[in-house]
């Protein structure tokens, strides 16, 4: 299945580059919802690549999630591009986590939680 994402390669710009690759969902890439959801784990020590950012749109199922085929693997500048708001919160360290505030509409902190394994 070929995925049709919502911006252009030649759309993408380099507004926040050297971050690595990072996860995000297709809700992100190929729906063009905005990011509502980040979360910031500790890179993979077997890949050097690996920021430790996972991108969400916040409206994501378990289901949906544990499906393979509805994420991918992006340079964190590429999601930057989806969803500039990003680009300030970039910067923090693993075990961060932020949330789309649905009075204010801006991604504000929130305590971080462990993943489940």
């Amino acid at each position: 299945m070929t995925k049709k994402f919502h911006l252009d390669k030649t759309q993408i710009r380099p507004l926040a580059t050297g971050y690595g690759a990072c996860i995000a969902t297709d809700m992100i890439t190929v729906e063009g919802k905005s990011v509502g959801y980040m979360v910031r784990e500790f890179p993979h020590p077997d890949h050097p690549e690996d920021s430790g950012w996972l991108f969400t749109s916040g409206e994501e199922s378990q289901d949906y999630m544990d499906d393979a085929n509805h994420h991918g693997v992006y340079d964190v500048n590429t999601i930057a591009n989806y969803c500039p708001e990003i680009i300030a919160l970039l910067d923090a360290p693993p075990q961060s986590a932020f949330a789309r505030n649905p009075v204010t509409g801006k991604l504000e902190q929130i305590d971080y939680e462990e993943p489940l394994d």
